[in-house]
Parts: C-alpha cells; sequence; structure tokens
C-alpha cells in the first residue's frame, strides 16, 4: 500500500514558475514508477508527465515538454513536478500517481493515487 500527498499548488500568473511535491509513504518507493496527471474543469484527468522507478528515464505529454520536467529522490520517498513558463490552460488539479507494473501516460497502470493539490495559472 502506499500513500501520496501532494503539496506546492497554487495561484501563480503566466509565464510563471511552480514546483509540485509528492511525498509517498512506505519504504518500497522504489519499486513504483510515478506519474502525474491533471483534470481541468470539466474535462477528463490527462497525463503530464512519467518517470521510471530509479529516475533514469522520462515521459512527457507534448503539451508539456519544453516547460516541465520530473524528478525523484528515492532516499526521500519523494517526486517533484518543476514547472516553467506556465500558460492559462495548465490550469487544473494536479494528481501523483504511482505504478508498480510501468510507466507511461495510460491512467490504468497506475495502482495509488493521492488527493490532488490545485494550479491556477492568470492572464
Amino acid at each position: 500500500q502506499v500513500q501520496l500527498v501532494e503539496s506546492g499548488g497554487g495561484l501563480v500568473q503566466a509565464g510563471g514558475s511552480l514546483r509540485l511535491s509528492c511525498a509517498a509513504s512506505g519504504r518500497t518507493f522504489s519499486s513504483y514508477a510515478m506519474g502525474w496527471f491533471r483534470q481541468a474543469p470539466g474535462k477528463e484527468r490527462e497525463f503530464v508527465i512519467a518517470i521510471n522507478r530509479s529516475g533514469g528515464s522520462t515521459y512527457y505529454a507534448d503539451s508539456v515538454k519544453g516547460r516541465f520536467t520530473i524528478s525523484r529522490d528515492n532516499a526521500k520517498n519523494t517526486v517533484y513536478l518543476q514547472m516553467n513558463s506556465l500558460k492559462p490552460e495548465d490550469t487544473a488539479v494536479y494528481y501523483c500517481a504511482a505504478s508498480s507494473t510501468g510507466y507511461g501516460s495510460i491512467r490504468s497502470l497506475y495502482n495509488y493515487w493521492g488527493q490532488g493539490t490545485q494550479v491556477t495559472v492568470s492572464s
């Protein structure tokens, strides 16, 4: 069982930056690939970015390439989402997710989800 808690969301102006953190419980964090998804009002939850167990490989949605990066610190059981050059269309609730089977953009890969953190980008 893994519990995930996101933090770092907030209100930022367009062009600004935020860093989200996701802290995981348990001693097996390094056995999970991690991902971030987001859900805007009235829209489906969509994939943003993911990282493999070791942190050596990442996968991005086209909409965030060149702006968002993901990293993890397995010693601290934490994954990070650095968001730069934010746009109003990035406004959403951001969810952290853990996968024991692999990583990628498919929601069903992910076994555990956090409660989400709101990111609002003003124009």
